[in-house]
Formats: structure tokens, C-alpha cells, sequence
């Protein structure tokens, strides 16, 4: 076995046994791996090699390595669906996942141009602002503001909302969503919702909007939400027929 062979074959070896640990429980997700020096020293390589094995385990997703302080088991990835109509968090808790909401606000207010565009409102028109947060884990993961149409909005304003989901809600009220029209694109946190997400301004996320309407095509609800990309992953089933997925540049 040459000197690059055998480098390999004890990192892969190093890497493979730190990905039992971490499938096993021994170290659970969100929880911190031991230092650099000791891991090294621990499986008696270098700094270099043991740094070889972390890159291949962030590769594989099962760490995440953060600047200044320490690496660390990434959280299970929670999918997110593009074959059902489900509310966001009634999606996750179908994967068996543990999600808390968090109601950051609420309020009518006159609806922005976009939102009023793709309610079809008139100018000038209010609509019921919600704003939520979800968490999953133990930390925040997404962060949700819903704009809902009136009057549909006047019945639900009240609802609890930390054990409710909007549609859940909306369907009490008598109003049956039919469909939805959603784009999920890559983007960069903004200001805004790291605040509420507690990572940096500008880290990786998945940006989704999303128009729900109802069975005479009535626009109810404008959605936008925003992902930590090291927290989920979009997955689907793909069929001949049923789902049509579009893929297209961003602009």
C-alpha cells in the first residue's frame, strides 16, 4: 500500500467510525463533537487527517462545522413535500417530527402591492398579517408570515395558532382550499428573518411562496417562508402522471 493509500484508507476509516457514533445515538443530533486535538489525538493521527474525515462527514451531511465554535451532529433533515396540500406543520408532523409554532405576530393591515396583486385585492385593501416561526429540534427553522384574504380572514383572527394550523382554521370557517401555486427558490437570509431564525444575516436558505386558493379559484392565502437550507431538504415522488414539477432559471 503506498503512503496516499494508506492517508486514505485511515481517514475513510476515521470518518466511518465517527458516522457509526453519530447513527448509533452516541452523539445525538445538535450535540458537540469533542475538540479537533483531542479526536486526533484520540485515533492517534494528525490534525490534517482527522480534518480529511470531518470534510467527508459534512459532505455526507452528518456535521455541520461552525467558524469558532466547534463542529457539531447536524439535525435530522425534515422533507419537504411537493405532492400534498397540507399546511407546513401538519406536513412535518406526518413525518412523525416534533414542531412547535411560535405566533410572532398578528394583525390587519393594508396588504402590500405584491400581496394585494396575488389576492387580486383592491388598491388600499387589508388583509390579516400572521407571522410565525416553526421550530423544530429545539431551534428555529422556518419563519412563516401568511397574509390571509377578508372577510375569510375575520373569522380565523382569534384562532390559536400555536396548536391550529391555517388551514385547519380556514376549514372550520367553511372555507375549502382547492389548490396552490408555489415557487421554492434558493436564497440568502435576510435581516429580517434572521432575527427570528438565529443564524447570520446571509446564510443558506430555501425561500417559498406560495398563492392557496379555494374551489372557485379565489386566492385566500399569500404564503412566504423562509428555510434554513442546513435544516431541510425538498423531496417528492415522481409519477408518469399527477405531479407536474417546472424547472426553470431564477431571476
Amino acid at each position: 500500500m503506498t503512503a496516499e493509500a494508506g492517508h486514505e484508507a485511515r481517514y475513510r476509516a476515521i470518518a466511518a467510525d465517527l458516522a457509526a457514533k453519530i447513527r448509533s445515538g452516541h452523539y445525538a443530533p445538535g450535540e458537540a463533537l469533542p475538540p479537533q486535538r483531542e479526536l486526533s489525538a484520540s485515533y492517534g493521527v494528525t490534525l490534517m487527517t482527522l480534518r480529511q474525515a470531518l470534510r467527508q462527514l459534512s459532505d455526507e451531511r452528518l456535521i455541520v462545522q461552525r467558524p469558532g465554535k466547534g463542529t457539531f451532529v447536524a439535525p435530522p433533515h425534515l422533507a419537504y413535500q411537493l405532492d400534498s396540500l397540507r399546511s407546513l406543520a401538519d406536513d412535518l408532523r406526518k413525518q412523525g417530527h416534533d414542531v412547535r409554532t411560535v405566533v410572532v405576530g398578528r394583525a390587519v393591515r393594508r396588504a402590500p402591492a405584491r400581496i394585494a396583486a396575488e389576492l387580486r385585492l383592491p388598491p388600499g385593501e387589508s388583509a390579516l398579517r400572521l407571522e410565525r416561526v416553526r421550530e423544530f429540534a429545539g431551534r428555529p427553522a422556518v419563519h412563516q408570515v401568511s397574509w390571509v384574504r377578508r372577510p375569510m380572514a375575520d373569522h380565523i383572527r382569534d384562532r390559536d395558532f400555536t396548536e391550529v394550523s391555517l388551514y385547519t382554521a380556514l376549514a372550520d370557517a367553511g372555507v375549502a382550499v382547492a389548490r396552490a401555486s408555489e415557487v421554492v427558490r434558493p436564497g440568502l437570509l435576510d435581516a429580517a428573518a434572521a432575527r427570528h431564525l438565529l443564524e447570520p444575516e446571509g446564510s443558506p436558505v430555501l425561500v417559498s411562496t406560495r398563492v392557496t386558493a379555494t374551489l372557485d379559484a379565489t386566492p385566500v392565502v399569500s404564503d412566504h417562508a423562509t428555510i434554513l437550507g442546513s435544516m431541510m431538504e425538498i423531496r417528492t415522488e415522481r409519477a408518469a402522471t399527477g405531479l407536474s414539477l417546472t424547472w426553470g432559471a431564477t431571476t
